[in-house]
C-alpha cells in the first residue's frame, strides 16, 4: 500500500527486453533502505524491485514490467528517459498525508486542458466511462502516482468523465504533474473506498 505522497523522482536510464521488461530506474535514494523484493510505487503503478546499487543520492533499482503492465498503463512511461514519480510502500506508522493507495491502474486518461488559476495550475482529465462512476467532487484520485482532491466532475454524453483539479505548485515542483502538456498521458487509480462502494451498491442492486 502507498500514500500517493511522491517522495522522489526517478529517470529510467535502461530499458532491456527479457520476455518482460527489465527497467533500470536512478533515484536519490540510500541504497541501503532499499530491499530486494520490496516494492515501490513507479509513477502510480506497484513494481518489486529485483536489482539495487549506486550510492545515497546517486541509487539505481531496477524492476520487471509485464506486457499486461504496460498495456494497462501509460505505454511513455517505460522508455528510457522518462521521468517517474517514486513512493516507496507505507510502513506501520507512517503518517497517511495522501489516501490509501494501491498502486494498480484502473485507467489511462489524457489531460484535456490546463491553465493557471491563482499560483496553482488548473488540470482537466478525460477518462474513460469505466472511471466515471468512482469519480466525485471533493473526493481523491491518483493520478501518476500522486494523491489528489477533485474539485470538479462533468459527466460526456458519450459515458466518459472529465474531472478537474488544482496543482499547487509545491506539487508542481516535486512531481512530474508539472511538465504536463495537453494530450499526456496519465496512470489512474480510484480512490478504493469508491471501488468497494460501487460493488456493494451492485450486489443490494
Amino acid at each position: 500500500m502507498f500514500t500517493g505522497i511522491v517522495t522522489a523522482i526517478g529517470t529510467v536510464t535502461r530499458v532491456e527486453e527479457r520476455g518482460d521488461l527489465r527497467l533500470t530506474i536512478a533515484c536519490p535514494f540510500d541504497p541501503a533502505t532499499i530491499a530486494i523484493g520490496a516494492s515501490i510505487s513507479c509513477s502510480g503503478v506497484c513494481l518489486t524491485v529485483v536489482e539495487k546499487g549506486g550510492a545515497t543520492g546517486e541509487a539505481w533499482f531496477a524492476v520487471d514490467v509485464s506486457a499486461e503492465t504496460v498495456s494497462r498503463t501509460a505505454q511513455d512511461r517505460w522508455r528510457k528517459g522518462a521521468r517517474l514519480n517514486l513512493e516507496p510502500a507505507l510502513r506501520i506508522g507512517d503518517e497517511l498525508g495522501g489516501h490509501l493507495v494501491t498502486g494498480h491502474v484502473d485507467a489511462v486518461g489524457r489531460v484535456s486542458s490546463l491553465a493557471k488559476e491563482g499560483g496553482s495550475t488548473r488540470l482537466e482529465i478525460l477518462a474513460g466511462k469505466d472511471v466515471a462512476p468512482f469519480v466525485a467532487e471533493k473526493g481523491s484520485v491518483t493520478l501518476d502516482g500522486v494523491s489528489l482532491t477533485v474539485n470538479s466532475v462533468h459527466d460526456e454524453a458519450g459515458g466518459d468523465v472529465r474531472f478537474g483539479l488544482n496543482i499547487i505548485p509545491h506539487t508542481a515542483d516535486v512531481t512530474t504533474l508539472g511538465t504536463l502538456e495537453q494530450g499526456d498521458a496519465l496512470n489512474i487509480e480510484i480512490d478504493v473506498l469508491a471501488r468497494y462502494l460501487k460493488r456493494m451498491e451492485a450486489l443490494r442492486g
